[in-house]
């Protein structure tokens, strides 16, 4: 499986990929008390890749995302 997930350490939002959500994670969490707020999961990588970068490159697609997730 691959994975976008959106994280969240007070105000600082960070949104990335990866193909082990559970080891990426906790690589995060040594360096900050980050949260995960939010995760897609696809069976295709290319999908999750242009996924990912559609939220940080198209601030439409991450209001909407956002709008979702914090509503």
């Amino acid at each position: 499986m691959h994975y976008v997930y959106v994280l969240k350490y007070r105000a600082e939002w960070y949104i990335g990929y990866t193909n082990n959500l559970v080891q990426r994670y906790r690589q995060h969490r040594k360096k900050k008390a980050w949260n995960l707020i939010y995760y897609e999961a696809y069976q295709i990588e290319k999908a999750a890749r242009s996924r990912e970068r559609n939220l940080k490159h198209y601030g439409s697609a991450w209001r909407a995302l956002r709008k979702r997730i914090t509503a």
